[in-house]
């Protein structure tokens, strides 16, 4: 892990709050605590984007019951399990549900580090598509015609002619492209398209629908 990170950690058990902020400490990682899902739940709005990290077991508001509140709130941070040994099946479950790992308690250090430097890899990707996805959406329409003809491998004067268009202007719309998504490169457009949540999918009915004849908006 690089950089300093931080982790939300719910557990009802004191002993464990402090053991994990402890060791995780070492690790350039930031812990805050919270005793129970409503603190964590009242104070979310204003919490700094991270990892959390959630008993299995606790009163009031368990774990799982947390995770589909804020799976119902499309809250996307990478969630980690802490369960007891007689806890596993429900952790399991927890897992298709979503979660990235279960550390059973009492865990070991470096089991634990590499549940969390697993969680922050799927923050990491999800931030990145989330980025990916506002850049592409400041592409006009036509923007992302070119971009998914380009993807797709085709020349500037196949995608003029499939258009109809001229070359010159696929050639400005795909400057238009790389100043708008911030790259330096062709190569550069295409992981940003790749990473995106949903990449330029919508220009390629437009593109579709171009080639059998239906007009387009230019």
């Amino acid at each position: 892990m690089t950089g300093r990170r931080t982790i939300h950690l719910v557990d009802d058990d004191e002993a464990v709050r402090q053991s994990v902020a402890f060791l995780l400490s070492t690790y350039d990682v930031d812990v805050v605590t919270y005793s129970s899902g409503e603190m964590f739940l009242a104070g979310r709005a204003d919490a700094t984007p991270g990892c959390l990290m959630l008993d299995i077991r606790m009163p009031e508001l368990d774990g799982l019951e947390m995770q589909r509140r804020l799976a119902d709130e499309a809250f996307d941070w990478p969630v980690i399990f802490l369960t007891g040994h007689g806890d596993v099946r429900i952790a399991v479950e927890a897992m298709q549900n979503g979660a990235v790992d279960f550390v059973e308690k009492p865990f070991y250090g470096a089991r634990l580090i590499e549940a969390v430097e697993c969680a922050f890899r799927q923050f990491d990707r999800t931030n990145a598509a989330r980025r990916a996805t506002q850049l592409l959406s400041t592409l006009s329409e036509r923007e992302r015609q070119v971009l998914v003809a380009l993807a797709d491998g085709l020349s500037n004067k196949a995608i003029a002619r499939s258009l109809g268009i001229s070359a010159r202007t696929v050639e400005a719309h795909r400057a238009h492209i790389m100043s708008k998504l911030h790259a330096d490169s062709f190569a550069d457009v295409l992981r940003i398209a790749l990473t995106a949540d949903k990449g330029p999918a919508p220009a390629m009915d437009h593109g579709r629908t171009q080639q059998q004849g239906v007009s387009v908006p230019r």
